[in-house]
């Protein structure tokens, strides 16, 4: 017996030490659990300090958005504007406008084409008696005040957009000229 005996103080020895290392464990994670959580406090602290930073430079060099370079006008590194080959073959076309009392169109247009493009001069060519009409029906469906000074940038942009889709093939019109461009009531 003293052999069992033995072996059963042995084993609960041993069940003993097991039980006091896995306290031990506990108790050491337990102890390096502060620890643990003050180095990710820090890091998220200097984390959130660093993206402050960083936001308040950002828009204090940037002035809320606005650029800090500035082209003055009259400066050398504004791009050139592009020279274009011009067709002023359309000639003076004479109309009246849609108002119920109708104003007297008369209207010289110059077309602007890439320059030395010899595709396009040869189709605006051909379709000479195309734009005439194109011109002549264009302007006989707007109104006088439709045809004022001050609408002619958007005049000039539907035309130009017109002409790209439903009258030319090949050719692209860049820029639309008026040499005249006169509404007045008949």
């Amino acid at each position: 017996m003293s052999d069992a005996q033995a072996t059963e103080n042995q084993e609960e020895g041993s069940q003993e030490e097991a039980e006091s290392s896995k306290k031990k464990k506990v108790a050491g994670l337990i102890a390096f659990l502060p620890h643990l959580l003050k180095f990710v406090a820090i890091g998220l602290g200097a984390l959130i300090l660093i993206v402050t930073v960083v936001v308040i430079t950002y828009n204090i060099l940037n002035k809320g958005g606005k650029s800090q370079t500035v082209v003055p006008e009259n400066s050398p590194y504004i791009g050139t504007r592009p020279q274009y080959s011009m067709f002023s073959a359309i000639g003076l076309i004479r109309t009246r406008t849609k108002d119920p009392t109708p104003y007297a169109v008369v209207v010289e247009m110059i077309i602007g084409y890439d320059l030395n493009n010899a595709q396009a001069a040869t189709e605006l060519t051909g379709r000479l008696y195309e734009l005439r009409d194109f011109v002549r029906s264009y302007f006989s469906s707007k109104y006088a005040e439709e045809l004022q000074p001050e609408n002619e940038a958007r005049l000039k942009q539907e035309i130009i957009e017109l002409l790209n889709t439903r009258i030319l093939n090949t050719a692209k019109v860049r820029t639309i000229l008026f040499n005249q461009l006169e509404a007045v009531e008949m």
